[in-house]
C-alpha cells in the first residue's frame, strides 16, 4: 500500500474508522453540520475541509459522509493536525481544525460520543503562524481594461458583467452576496444598496460615480421585473430570468480577463482591490471595515498594502554594486 493511502492511526475492530453501514443524514454529524451553516459557499468550504479530514484518517477510504466520527480519539486528531502541518498554510490548517471541532461536538450531541471521548479529541491547539493574505489586487489599468471590454460588447451579456464587475468593485461585494441581491435590494437614484452577508447581517453601500451608471444601464435593460438582481446569459444572448451561481461569477469574470489579456484573478481580489483602494485613498480603517462587511478591524487590516510600499521604498535605500556581465 502507497504511504499516502495508509490512515494515519492503524485501526481494527470496534475503533474502525470507516462506517459499513449506511446512516440517516439526520444522525450524520456531519451532515447535520454542514446543514447548520447559513451560507452556500461556507457549506461548500467545510464540506471539502471535512472530505481532507476523512481522507486523512481512513487512507482515502471514506469521506466525511461514511466516516464513523463517533470512533475519532484523540489519538487521531493529534495524527491529523500534524499530517496538516505538512500539507497546507496555517490559516488553511485552523480552518479544517474548526470543521474538526465542529463535527465532533455534532457527534456528542447526537449522543454518540461519551462527553470526555468529545473533549479529549476536540483538545487540538491551533497553528500558530502568519501568512501573507492570498489573492492580488487590480491595478486601475485592469479594471479600466475589464470595463471597456464589456462597453465593447454590444449583447446583453456586456451590459450585465459591466454592472458585476461594477457592483464587486466598487461596493467590495463577496459572490454569494452578488448573487443573492434582488432588485429590490437597489434604489435608482440614491445608488444605495442593501446587502445580506455572512450569518444574514445587513450592510449597506452607496455606489457612485461610473459604478452607479453601470448598474443603472443594466436595470434599464433587464427591467423591473421583482426577482433577482443579476440574471444567467445563454450562449445566444437570451436572459434567463433565474438566479445566478457565485461559481457563474468565476466563469464571466475569467472569460473577461482572458478577452482583454487581464492576468486572472478571483471575484475576492476584487473585493481586495475594494479594500486596499479605499485604504491608499486615505479612507478610515474603522469605516472600511464596516464597509467590508468585516466584524473585527484586524481582518481589514489583512488587506492593507501600505506597509508594503513603504518596505519597496526602504529597499531602494540599499544599494548593490552590481554592473552586469561585461
Amino acid at each position: 500500500m502507497d504511504e499516502n493511502e495508509r490512515p494515519l492511526i492503524e485501526i481494527s475492530g470496534e475503533t474502525n474508522l470507516v462506517r459499513i453501514q449506511s446512516q440517516p443524514l439526520s444522525e450524520n454529524p456531519a451532515a447535520v453540520y454542514l446543514a447548520s451553516l447559513e451560507s452556500t459557499t461556507g457549506r461548500r468550504t467545510m464540506h471539502q475541509a471535512l472530505n481532507v479530514i476523512a481522507n486523512l484518517l481512513s487512507g482515502d477510504k471514506a469521506n466525511c459522509f461514511s466516516l464513523a466520527w463517533k470512533n475519532v480519539r484523540y489519538q487521531h486528531t493529534a495524527a491529523l493536525r500534524s499530517k496538516l502541518l505538512g500539507l497546507y498554510r496555517p490559516a488553511t490548517v485552523n480552518k479544517i481544525l474548526s470543521a474538526l471541532r465542529r463535527v465532533l461536538q455534532e457527534a456528542w450531541r447526537l449522543g454518540q460520543m461519551s462527553a470526555e471521548d468529545y473533549e479529549r479529541a476536540a483538545d487540538i491547539r491551533n497553528v500558530k503562524g502568519e501568512t501573507l493574505p492570498r489573492g492580488r489586487e487590480l491595478s486601475y489599468g485592469e479594471i479600466a481594461a475589464l470595463m471597456g471590454s464589456c462597453e465593447e460588447d454590444s449583447t446583453s451579456a456586456g451590459m450585465r458583467d459591466a454592472a458585476l464587475i461594477a457592483v464587486l468593485y466598487g461596493a467590495g461585494l463577496r459572490r454569494a452576496e452578488v448573487v443573492a441581491l434582488n432588485l429590490e435590494d437597489y434604489d435608482l437614484e440614491t445608488g444605495k444598496l442593501v446587502i445580506r452577508g455572512k450569518r444574514n447581517k445587513e450592510r449597506t453601500a452607496y455606489l457612485d460615480n461610473g459604478a452607479f451608471d453601470a448598474v443603472n444601464d443594466w436595470i434599464i435593460y433587464r427591467g423591473n421585473d421583482i426577482g433577482p438582481l443579476f440574471y444567467p446569459i445563454n450562449k445566444g444572448g437570451r436572459v434567463i430570468k433565474r438566479r445566478m451561481t457565485d461559481q457563474a461569477i468565476y466563469a464571466i469574470l475569467r472569460s473577461r480577463a482572458m478577452k482583454t489579456g487581464v492576468k486572472l484573478f478571483s471575484p475576492h481580489d476584487l473585493r481586495r482591490t475594494f479594500v486596499s483602494d479605499l485604504l491608499d485613498a486615505g479612507a478610515d480603517i474603522v469605516t472600511v471595515a464596516k464597509m467590508a462587511g468585516h466584524d473585527q478591524v484586524q481582518t481589514t487590516a489583512r488587506y492593507d498594502r501600505r506597509g508594503e510600499e513603504v518596505k519597496k521604498k526602504a529597499f531602494k535605500l540599499l544599494h548593490v554594486p552590481y554592473r552586469g556581465k561585461r
